[in-house]
């Protein structure tokens, strides 16, 4: 299916602005010489400030369309560009925030928030101010000093995520970011990003497991069969778009009663279903990511 635009997402002459296209993208990767197909002819675009999810068996290529818009992988036909430009590389436009925190665990939080920032050459003055804004804005006032070991999952997820925002990207790119987390502690941060979206918004590409997390953040679903990983369908979150729901409700319990919402996880549930591995599939490992 084709879904609605996002009407938040249009340039100055209300055309919709894409941030991210696949266009028509394969990816093959090689195992003991032999090349076998990860991701088969996907298309689909992310407007400016749309929150986008992915959600797709365990092998359907979700973190390899990620890493090809970080510019970490590259396709093996079609095209990726962000911001109408093809992705040839890693860049200041794009940042990324993985499951595993990836902290330096001999630097403090402030050291590791300002780690990518060195690199933009900015005054220590303008460097200090923005973490500050950053500290504040993810909850982390008091813990600047402290190290990685001394902090919980949650609040090291946190760092990660200013340490991204520090850094202005448009576009921010996360591989289930809160896998890692206890439920509760996942719910905390779902919420926490609600509310940095609303202050702070930016044009996400969300990999999840979790359909109800997908359905609870995105503005749209990305459902992808099993490997080769295709498009099954794109899920439209409607009728209340994010911003309304997150207006409207305070927490992500208010949300998942909805009668609307119960209905989209269902679908999406459904389409999954019919994306499982048969009994006795035994799933194949390569060098490269295909998740």
């Amino acid at each position: 299916m084709v879904a609605t635009e996002n009407p938040a997402a249009r340039g100055a002459k209300g055309s919709p602005v894409s941030a991210i296209v696949f266009d028509h993208v394969s990816r093959e990767f090689e195992r003991d010489g032999t090349s076998f197909p990860a991701l088969s002819d996907v298309s689909f675009t992310v407007q400016d400030r749309e929150f986008v999810a992915i959600v797709g068996p365990s092998g359907c290529g979700k973190t390899t369309c990620l890493r090809m818009a970080a510019g970490l992988e590259f396709p093996t036909a079609g095209t990726v560009t962000v911001g109408s430009r093809p992705v040839t590389a890693p860049g200041p436009d794009r940042a990324v925030v993985f499951q595993q925190f990836a902290l330096f665990p001999w630097k403090t939080v402030h050291e590791n928030i300002d780690f990518g920032l060195r690199s933009k050459s900015l005054p220590e003055k303008a460097r200090r101010e923005r973490i500050a804004a950053a500290v504040a804005m993810m909850g982390l006032q008091g813990y600047e000093s402290a190290f990685p070991h001394q902090l919980s999952g949650g609040m090291q997820q946190r760092v990660a995520i200013a340490r991204s925002y520090v850094l202005e990207p448009d576009v921010l790119l996360m591989d289930e970011p809160f896998g890692a987390l206890d439920a509760q502690t996942r719910v905390v941060m779902q919420e926490e990003l609600i509310k940095l979206a609303r202050v702070n918004p930016r044009t996400v590409l969300f990999i999840t497991h979790a359909v109800e997390e997908a359905v609870y953040l995105a503005d749209r679903v990305v459902v992808m069969t099993r490997r080769p990983g295709r498009i099954r369908e794109i899920v439209d979150v409607l009728p209340v778009r994010r911003a309304e729901r997150w207006d409207r409700f305070d927490r992500s319990e208010e949300v998942m009663d909805q009668e609307s919402f119960v209905h989209l996880r269902t679908r999406i549930w459904r389409l999954l279903r019919g994306e499982q591995q048969p009994e006795g599939t035994v799933s194949s490992s390569t060098g490269g990511s295909a998740s």
